[in-house]
């Protein structure tokens, strides 16, 4: 019996993992038309949220805006979105944020997230796709009652928001990003 239970956990974990991919698939893939639009309505609706978030905005050198990364597990979980790397305020090119964790987690979300970049050397690291973020406590979530008191590590500032679903996670994992000039 016990034989048989586990076999069932690990079929329920292996339709999970597929539905996964195919949700980030669905978010990695193709250039979206309404893209830029969407990241500058997602980044302005955080500024109204949390106004100092402007000043991050207006001294960094440029910054890249995922508007809806979707992120779903059951142990182990992925996440995936696109999204727009601005400087100057301007689009600049686009970029595909993939993220894969494992450990006790259960759910799914779809969440916001910018990160902003501090001087020349920031930007050009995201943008020659040498950023990676590992572990779970690199981002700053923008709550009701979250301070955006931070500073920027090692010429970045990450900020997320949680736009809906409902995440239990202690794991661990990382994010890793790709760029392609407009």
């Amino acid at each position: 019996m016990n034989t048989l239970q586990i076999k069932k956990s690990h079929f329920i974990t292996f339709v999970f993992g597929i539905f996964i991919t195919f949700a980030m698939n669905a978010q990695v893939g193709g250039w979206k038309a309404d893209l830029v639009e969407d990241s500058q309505k997602a980044l302005q609706k955080m500024i109204e949220q949390k106004p100092k978030l402007q000043s991050f905005k207006d001294k960094s050198y440029g910054y890249a805006v995922f508007p809806r990364v979707t992120k779903g597990a059951v142990g182990i979980g992925g996440a995936g979105g696109k999204g727009i790397v601005f400087k100057n305020h301007e689009p600049e090119g686009q970029s595909t944020l993939k993220q894969a964790t494992i450990g006790f987690q259960l759910g799914g979300q779809q969440y916001v997230e910018v990160i902003f970049f501090e001087n020349k050397e920031a930007y050009d690291k995201f943008t020659n796709k040498k950023v990676k973020f590992d572990g779970q406590a690199s981002a700053v979530a923008i709550t009701a009652g979250a301070s955006v008191d931070v500073a920027f590590k090692n010429g970045m500032a990450v900020f997320t928001q949680t736009k809906g679903g409902l995440m239990y996670e202690a794991s661990i994992g990382g994010q890793h990003f790709s760029y392609k000039p407009k």
